[in-house]
């Protein structure tokens, strides 16, 4: 591509694809889309976004043509690759100038050359950084502010790098320039507090930012540029001054206030002097022993002392909270069991923090977190009253303790509380003591205080256990604060409930569960739905406990189940009706079959949600968890279920589908358990099977749940199924087998042995085209010892119930393996004799013995040469099935059933599924093959 009569061209294509009518739009996309693999183009593009005078919009998307180039095209074994000399130009293009005017475009400069330096810099780039350095402490503001954006761009990519080659070219750069960076990072902080102080705010606003790039160049250069960083005094003469500069900066956040234009700039910098701190300490905790008794100090001063107060924003104090987690909780800084096995450094962290945690000084943090961080805000209480979904639902888990205060507070107070037990103890049950009987409505301070330290017991109630009989505590105190109606107590009623649900898997007598279903049921009934919902929450973990006992709850059951579905209607946000779903599967998969009068009501709601819910894919995820356990307690009274279950499982199985990604796991697991307590098939669950081939071409983590489903068909009505789809099911096998591994061919040769014990003469047809593999894989003695045992397996079956088809089948192989037939039978013989102990299971032991032993009563010569090997696996297979009878003393087959044999059900067990009863009916009939 010629630059000069390139360059016009490319403009007009460039302007033409900013346009918003896409009859100009698309022609143009697909006309640079054609450029992207020509030479030339990036040099066109690099010249267009360093033209000033071009439109904003084309410069932008120069730039995002050209970043996409280099993931695509940069690197010398890509598809169309760039040449080395135009590559030579382009890096000499991008470091020339750094002028650019405009904020957007500039970062994304800088990220460009980021990317390019993360595949050739240093040893095809070696003048990016000495450029960069140069043009750092040149004298024009905006070069100098575009050169430390660049770099810092670079570093954090040249950071990022893993392999251990990339890691010692970091190491090197950093050794390099750290000094640089150190004395930038400063010249700019002094800038900014003198300007700041002088009241310039525009210019200090200027010199923060500058302080805030060179801040994050050191951090990756502290963190990841040294092996050591402990022996080095410049990093750790950095990381010393860093605790200097956060109180210097608090405190001008003291001064300049909430309306000054520094102020947001000025958090973010204070925020990221803490990441400097928590990275360094999570990546070289030994080289952070130093900084620990100073961290700890300024975290526990700022956050539990008046030192904070009018300085300490909230993610600051999220910061600092986590900052004193990590010390406490980290492995680094503990002692070994057998302190003689201690490393030195773990024990002189371990003497630092134990210097540091005093008992005064752990008294006044636990004191501090529940009486001042875990009391519930403002913010919380008007939330509360004006949205009372989203604060009943609020999300804490997963990480959200590094980010908000609340999570945040409640996983260090559980932290400290852990490992200092012993002495937090005892402060905590002298605030519970000092909140005895019931509190006055009237007194919001000890109402929330009351929250709080319930709040806390409820979290520490696993380090509690020896401290507190909670069963007294439930019936003498809690209950009482239960029944107290009036609505500014419903914080308490709330509170308590949660606490309740806190204590049942720690201790909770089971004599005490009834009266709890009866404070359930009655607290389901609140007039506040925050108290309704975290009533639903507390039933569930009472359900769901080891402890739970179906006939204590059988006479609560009913009216819940009423209360629950019509808070499931009453609730209106997605995340609230996904939760109440979670607690109505949850009683329904405890009481089974025990549901069946009760679910009417739901059944008929449900269509009706899930139409609502065609744009909520997780809130449909927990309808389809709820169908799981409604079709396996209703078991084969779910049939009544099929107009709404069978279109649900069609659309959640269908891959064509765009909501597939997200109802597939559910979905299958619906399919499986419909198909498993359908009395009888139907024309509609057998045309759902047309979705399977697209799944098992798939072949995801799911392929056992569709071979399960497959099985499940095989079993409620072979016939019908293996010829509606025995053949596109074969060939799906056939294409399977050519590409899985030796657990997956076994899982498919299993679903075909099935279908030969259910259906042996439809069964051989529809397969017959996998046999002959099956066959080759006997006589040519398969290495695998359970893919020879499952290819013995299929066999038996075949010879054993339909020796015609044996017959066909060992004629066909002779003709292809030009033997004659009985030679043939003799090394098929031969080899299943010599492979006999690759089978373990005794039913297939038994199979195999059975099988041949049916081949004894012909005349022909090769099968009565083999008579000796025969007879000696028989009497060995003979040996693993018998047992003796103790009443009579006589040795029977423990694998034949007497049809007497009616297995009672324990309380814990449930009904057998309309599957299960079919699986007995094949076993029954195998039984009488094999008496007779």
């Amino acid at each position: 591509m010629d630059i000069d009569s390139a360059s016009s061209v490319v403009l007009q294509a460039l302007t033409q694809a900013t346009s918003q009518d896409t009859a100009v739009l698309k022609p143009a996309e697909e006309q640079l889309r054609q450029w992207e693999t020509q030479s030339g183009f990036y040099s066109v593009l690099l010249n267009i976004f360093n033209n000033h005078m071009l439109d904003v919009n084309v410069r932008w998307l120069a730039v995002l043509y050209f970043k996409n180039g280099i993931d695509r095209y940069w690197r010398r074994v890509a598809p169309n690759a760039l040449s080395e000399e135009e590559k030579t130009s382009l890096r000499a293009g991008l470091i020339t100038n750094f002028n650019e005017p405009v904020n957007q475009i500039a970062t994304q400069i800088a990220v460009l050359i980021a990317k390019v330096a993360r595949l050739d810099c240093p040893r095809q780039w070696p003048e990016l950084i000495p450029v960069l350095l140069e043009s750092v402490k040149g004298q024009d503001g905006l070069q100098q502010h575009r050169a430390l954006l660049t770099f810092y761009h670079v570093t954090k990519t040249l950071a990022s790098k893993r392999l251990a080659q990339d890691k010692r070219l970091f190491q090197d750069l950093a050794s390099g320039i750290y000094s640089f960076a150190c004395s930038l990072w400063s010249h700019h902080t002094d800038c900014f507090l003198q300007q700041i102080y002088a009241r310039d705010e525009p210019t200090a606003l200027s010199s923060l930012e500058r302080t805030l790039l060179s801040l994050k160049v050191l951090r990756k250069l502290t963190v990841h540029g040294f092996q050591e960083p402990q022996q080095n005094m410049e990093v750790m003469g950095f990381l010393n001054a860093v605790f200097e500069r956060l109180k210097e900066f608090l405190e001008c956040c003291r001064q300049v206030g909430p309306e000054s234009t520094c102020r947001e700039k000025l958090e973010k910098t204070i925020i990221l002097y803490t990441k400097v701190l928590l990275d360094f300490l999570e990546y070289h905790p030994c080289a952070f022993i130093p900084l620990i008794q100073r961290s700890l100090e300024f975290a526990v001063s700022y956050v539990f002392t008046p030192a904070g107060e009018g300085v300490a924003f909230e993610r600051f104090i999220v910061q600092c909270m986590n900052l004193i987690k990590m010390i406490v909780k980290n492995e680094a800084y503990k002692p070994a069991k057998n302190i003689e096995d201690s490393k030195p450094e773990s024990l002189e962290a371990h003497k630092i923090k134990t210097a540091f945690f005093t008992h005064p000084t752990l008294t006044e943090i636990g004191r501090r977190l529940v009486s001042h961080y875990f009391l519930l805000t403002e913010e919380e209480l008007t939330m509360w009253e004006e949205d009372p979904e989203s604060f009943a639902v609020e999300e804490t888990g997963g990480d959200s303790w590094k980010y908000s205060l609340r999570p945040c507070t409640e996983v260090l107070f559980l932290d400290i509380f852990h490992n200092y037990s012993q002495t937090l103890t005892p402060v905590l049950l002298e605030m519970v003591e000092n909140l005895q009987g019931p509190t006055n409505v009237e007194n919001p301070v000890q109402l929330l205080m009351k929250d709080a330290v319930y709040n806390a017991v409820g979290l520490a109630a696993y380090e509690l256990f020896d401290s507190v009989d909670f069963d007294q505590w439930f019936k003498n105190q809690l209950l009482g604060e239960l029944q107290v109606s009036h609505h500014r107590y419903k914080l308490i009623r709330r509170r308590v409930i949660w606490l309740i649900g806190q204590w049942i898997s720690v201790k909770f007598k089971s004599v005490l569960r009834p009266l709890l279903y009866e404070v359930i049921l009655s607290l389901m009934q609140d007039p506040d739905l925050v108290v309704r919902i975290e009533t639903a929450t507390t039933l569930k973990l009472t359900v769901d406990d080891f402890e739970f006992r179906t006939e204590q709850f059988l006479p609560y059951l009913e009216s819940i189940f009423g209360l629950l579905f019509h808070l499931l209607q009453q609730v209106t946000e997605c995340d609230t009706k996904m939760q109440v779903l979670h607690v109505i599967s949850c009683v329904i998969e405890r009481v089974n079959i025990q549901i069946r009068p009760y679910v009417g009501c739901l059944v008929q709601y449900l269509p009706l949600l899930w139409k609502q819910s065609e744009e909520h894919n997780m809130l449909r995820c927990a309808i389809l968890t709820t169908l799981i356990h409604l079709v396996q307690g209703l078991g084969a009274e779910s049939k009544n279920l099929y107009p709404f279950l069978l279109p649900v499982i069609q659309l959640s199985t269908d891959v064509s589908q765009p909501p597939h990604v997200y109802l597939l796991e559910d979905g299958l697991e619906l399919w499986l358990v419909t198909l498993e307590n359908s009395p009888a098939v139907t024309p509609e669950l057998l045309r759902i099977f047309q979705n399977m081939s697209a799944l098992l071409e798939l072949s995801s983590e799911n392929l056992r749940t569709c071979f399960q489903i497959v099985n499940a068909y095989i079993y409620l009505s072979a016939s019908e199924f293996l010829q509606n789809y025995g053949e596109s099911l074969c060939q799906s096998f056939s294409d399977l087998l050519k590409d899985i591994t030796n657990e997956g061919q076994v899982q498919v040769l299993k679903v075909v042995e099935i279908a030969l014990k259910v259906s042996p003469i439809l069964g051989s047809h529809m397969f017959q085209p996998l046999l002959p593999a099956v066959f080759r894989g006997i006589v040519d003695g398969e290495r695998y010892p359970v893919v020879m045992s499952t290819y013995l397996g299929i066999m038996g079956r075949i010879l054993l119930q339909n020796s015609s088809f044996f017959s066909s089948l060992l004629s066909k192989m002779a003709s292809e393996c030009r033997q004659e037939m009985d030679q043939l039978l003799g090394s098929v013989i031969e080899m299943w004799v010599d492979r006999m102990d690759n089978i373990t299971q005794p039913e297939r032991r038994k199979l195999s013995a059975l099988a041949l032993v049916s081949l004894l009563p012909s005349d022909n010569s090769v099968i009565q040469d083999k008579f000796c090997g025969i007879i000696s696996i028989c009497i060995e297979a003979l040996h693993d099935v018998m047992s003796e009878d103790p009443e009579t003393g006589t040795s029977k087959d423990c694998m034949l059933m007497s049809h007497f044999e009616e297995p009672k059900l324990s309380d814990d067990e449930e009904p057998p599924t309309e599957q299960d009863k079919r699986k007995k009916l094949v076993r029954e009939t195998h039984n009488l093959h094999e008496q007779t």
